[in-house]
């Protein structure tokens, strides 16, 4: 446990440009930094709650830490070596929840369930060097592979491969293993070569009515010409 809280002070360094050096960072880090603060908690408040199955009291010091960065993590969840949680505002982590080692959360981030899960294991799974941006929301029994990185206020419903970048409301792999992923949109889409040429035609079939409509209204005049006469 002690090695694991060595290797998140270590990923504060590491990831947090804000932390100065010398005596005043190891005091910053401490006593100010919110996301240290919860993970470090956690290492034993996890211990009393899975080694030594003491009941409510994990629970209850779970709350006093979310009271005290504005950070919820369950008890039961499992947090690897050197995990760092910027900022932390908002972040709740589930039961179930599993996050890799050297990951990086970032405020407003979930990991939690759908409410349709049958199991124990309703929460995700994130592997190891993962960075979660702000206000994402990983939902479900699922897993993000190692390496990967899920954009801000994305919502990941289903598991994502190793070395791969998601964004988008409703996430979307954009990468993987550092090259751009060409997107399906379906038989019915119209690319814009399609839609400019459906145009040109449009065009032309407007001048060819417009020149018919002309020539029948001369054809009338020249009737009613006759007519008169």
């Amino acid at each position: 446990m002690f090695s694991k809280v060595a290797r998140d002070y270590r990923a504060v360094r590491q990831n947090d440009p804000a932390i100065p050096k010398g005596l005043r960072g190891v005091a910053e880090i401490l006593f100010c930094t919110p996301g240290f603060l919860s993970v470090a908690a956690h290492r034993g408040i996890h211990f009393l709650h899975t080694r030594c199955r003491i009941p409510v009291l994990p629970r209850f010091l779970s709350l006093v830490v979310r009271w005290w960065t504005g950070i919820e993590i369950h008890p039961g969840a499992v947090l690897e070596a050197g995990v760092f949680i910027d900022h932390g505002s908002g972040v709740v982590i589930g039961e179930s929840a599993v996050v890799g080692e050297n990951s990086v959360i970032y405020q407003g981030v979930t990991l939690g369930a759908t409410g349709n899960e049958t199991t124990w294991k309703r929460h995700p799974t994130i592997g190891a060097h993962v960075v979660i941006g702000s206000g994402a929301k990983i939902l479900g029994p699922i897993s993000i592979g190692d390496h990967s990185k899920v954009g801000a206020g994305s919502i990941v419903l289903d598991s994502i491969p190793p070395n791969s970048t998601v964004v988008g409301r409703k996430a979307e792999i954009v990468r993987v293993n550092g090259e751009k992923v060409k997107r399906d949109i379906g038989q019915d889409a119209i690319s814009y070569e399609q839609i400019l040429f459906r145009m040109q035609r449009l065009e032309k079939q407007l001048e060819q009515l417009g020149g018919q409509l002309k020539n029948k209204d001369a054809e009338t005049k020249e009737e009613e010409y006759d007519y008169a006469i």
